[in-house]
């Protein structure tokens, strides 16, 4: 089922985007629909059937592509958002007008399947955690355009979000701190300007990183491709000496090494894999 942190976002921010979407495949017209069905004419019915096992997600975004075409058209769904579907099953029915059903098949398949693939990799990644209090973070590697979605679809899968956008948070990598001329010359300076609320992570790579953080009140320390035995040491030094302090791994994370990582006793493990490696769950639309 749907994971519990999985928000859709609200449709008066996608309907936009949809549209521009549905624009660019119509364009002018189209023109085989078009030449063959009168508009509103002919009522019909279709099936989305899932041609590979997988996660489900994104059915809720296909349903209102079809409804911005024809909003009488009915997108009834026999799967739930983040439910583990097999091959040949049926995950949707639709019912409306058939120049609506086909003028919004391609874009409304599309999403889904490229939504589905995220959410399946991203519960294979969760699956390997899930008996262990360490969190699954998503990144800001994504697909320009379909961020909100995409970060949508790992948190069906069962990750938690990372920032948004640049404005969500503060996180000084390795380029900020070359730029300011080390961690803490970065802090101070950052700290004096940024709103109140602002959380300030630091990307470390050595324990004289990890330690100079410590001492600047970082809120988040990343251990940014950190050998397991350094990382154990440096999640010990954090935890003798701040106890709040919550502590992010990243880098080269894999099906493989998410667990060992994640014993190491870190609070969260960010990944861009689930959205730039993922493929998409093939799906397909019948209509009956």
């Amino acid at each position: 089922m749907v994971s519990s942190t999985a928000v859709l976002p609200p449709f008066i921010v996608l309907d936009q985007l949809l549209q521009n979407w549905l624009l660019e495949d119509i364009g002018r017209g189209d023109r085989t629909t078009q030449s063959l069905l009168s508009e509103n004419t002919i009522q019909g019915q279709a099936y989305w059937i899932a041609k590979a096992p997988g996660v489900i997600a994104g059915l809720p975004i296909a349903a209102r592509v079809f409804q911005l075409l024809n909003e009488k058209v009915e997108f009834t769904t026999h799967a739930a958002e983040g439910e583990y579907c097999q091959q040949g099953q049926v995950i949707a029915q639709i019912h409306g007008s058939l120049d609506a059903l086909l003028m919004g098949e391609r874009v409304a398949l599309n999403l889904a399947m490229r939504l589905s693939g995220i959410a399946t990799l991203t519960r294979q990644y969760t699956d390997k955690i899930s008996d262990l209090p360490t969190k699954f973070v998503d990144t800001r590697k994504t697909t320009p355009g379909l961020r909100i979605l995409e970060k949508y679809a790992t948190q069906v899968g069962g990750a938690i979000n990372h920032r948004m956008g640049l404005d969500d948070a503060v996180m000084i990598k390795d380029n900020h701190i070359a730029a300011a001329g080390g961690i803490k010359e970065a802090i101070i300076q950052i700290r004096e300007r940024v709103p109140y609320p602002l959380t300030i992570e630091v990307e470390t790579e050595t324990l004289e990183q990890v330690q100079e953080a410590l001492n600047n009140k970082a809120d988040i320390i990343m251990l940014d491709n950190m050998p397991l035995d350094m990382m154990r040491e440096a999640v010990q030094i954090i935890r003798s000496e701040n106890s709040r302090v919550k502590i992010e791994a990243s880098g080269n994370i894999t099906l493989e090494t998410i667990r060992p990582v994640a014993e190491t006793g870190v609070d969260y493990i960010s990944s861009s894999a689930p959205i730039t490696q993922s493929k998409w769950l093939d799906l397909s639309m019948k209509i009956q």
